[in-house]
Order: structure tokens, then sequence, then C-alpha cells
């Protein structure tokens, strides 16, 4: 019997640096390989980098952020990146943004969190912030990953992506 190959997630959000790396970060590691995880950013910054909070979080709850960089969704767009099934918006300005076309039509729904980086505070208010935000999106994925994946048509996916954002 052979491996089904793993269904590709995309979280998008405008500079890359938190919510859409806590995303990828999560569900590689949740996702028990029936999952790959990726993320990209609308407009990174021009030597952009992830989010140190948000790295040091994901560090200290034994989440791998081996490979973890800030990047352009045009990565996404080009004719040899992987084919998402998968497109997650996880900030209100990416999810308003025209998106490249997404070779095979993967997809799409929106996660809105607020964004941890825009946090104003102490390093320990800041901290919180991020903490909160990967516990949110942990709970939207862990509902995603127990899904049979297998049995989900685009449609089905979409529409229960969607539903997720409501939880």
């Amino acid at each position: 019997m052979t491996e089904a190959k793993p269904f590709n997630v995309l979280f998008l959000c405008t500079h890359n640096s938190a919510r859409s790396i806590l995303a990828e970060a999560l569900l590689n590691h949740i996702g028990h390989g029936k999952f790959k995880a990726f993320s990209a950013g609308s407009s990174p910054a021009e030597n952009q980098t992830p989010n140190p909070l948000a790295i040091a979080t994901l560090q200290k709850a034994g989440i791998s952020t081996a490979g973890l960089t800030s990047k352009s969704w045009d990565v996404f767009a080009a004719p040899d990146a992987p084919h998402m099934d998968l497109v997650i918006t996880v900030c209100d300005n990416a999810a308003g943004e025209v998106c490249p076309y997404w070779p095979g039509q993967p997809a799409t729904a929106h996660w809105g969190y607020a964004d941890p980086s825009a946090t104003v505070g102490t390093d320990d208010q800041k901290l919180v912030a991020v903490v909160q935000t990967l516990h949110q999106i942990k709970h939207r994925l862990d509902i995603f990953v127990s899904l049979p994946v297998s049995s989900l048509s685009k449609m089905v996916l979409e529409n229960t992506a969607r539903d997720l954002a409501k939880k």
C-alpha cells in the first residue's frame, strides 16, 4: 500500500513574520505527514525575518523552526512551485488583496487573527500576544487535522476550512 501524497496548505499574511509562520510550523508539527504546510507574505519587507518572539514561542512549545523564512507569495506562484490544495489567509490585509493565480485553483479560506507583532507594550505583553495567537491557530488546526482528508473534495474542503473560521 502506498502512502498518500501530503495535502499542501499555504498560509498567507502580509509580512509572513508571525501568524503565517506560526500556522506553517504548527500544521507541519501536528499534521502527522498528512499535511505539508508552507507560508508566505503578500508584501514582506526587504530582509524580512520571522518574528523572534514567534520563533521563541514555537521552540518553547517543542515545535521545529527549521527552514522557517519570510518570503513573498510569488515564490508559490512560480511554475516549479509545489501545487497547493488549500490557501488560507490569516490576516485581514492579505484576505483583501488580489492573490496571484494559484495553479490548480486550490480551495481557499480566511482565518483572521490579530497581529501579535503589532502589540504595544512590554516584552512580556508581546509574548502573551504571540502565545495567544498560537493557541487560537492550534484550536482550528486540531479540528482541521482530524478531518478525513482522503474523502474531502475541493468544495467540501473549502466549506470546512471556511466554517473553521467561525470557531
